[in-house]
């Protein structure tokens, strides 16, 4: 697989297409759609907000993209990242959480990857986005 590294608007749409691929194979071969996290001793979920807010973030650069190849080592292995927030006023994608939590990974030959998580009243915790963080 090629991830194109340009900007402009044909690569950001297969950057878009590559990271929807990599949700589609995920989710595939974890039906639950879940999977543990050790730092947040709970289960992260994937939803469909999940899909599109990352696509919408991680598209927008190589990195985050390649980063994307990655997504179960991203989910399983991040940490906790400071306290958790109150979601950003004024962001609908975000109305529906009580608290939203920044995590992070190191990934090899790529860096620092931070993942928001949002924390429903419930306690049910959804993967929010992903994206790479430049250094």
């Amino acid at each position: 697989m090629i991830i194109p590294q340009e900007n402009n608007k044909e690569a950001l749409k297969q950057r878009e297409m590559i990271i929807s691929q990599v949700y589609r194979d995920w989710t595939k071969n974890n039906p639950s759609k879940c999977v543990y996290n050790h730092s947040l001793k709970d289960y992260i979920n994937i939803r469909y907000l999940s899909i599109t807010e990352t696509i919408r973030h991680a598209a927008k650069t190589y990195i985050s993209t390649l980063a994307m190849l990655q997504l179960d080592t991203i989910l399983r292995y991040s940490v906790k990242y400071g306290k958790p927030k109150p979601p950003k006023k004024g962001v609908k994608n975000q109305a529906s959480f009580s608290q939203m939590q920044e995590m992070r990974c190191n990934l090899e030959g790529i860096g620092t990857v931070k993942m928001m998580v949002g924390i429903k009243r419930t306690g049910e915790k959804i993967q929010y986005c992903i994206t790479a963080i430049r250094a």
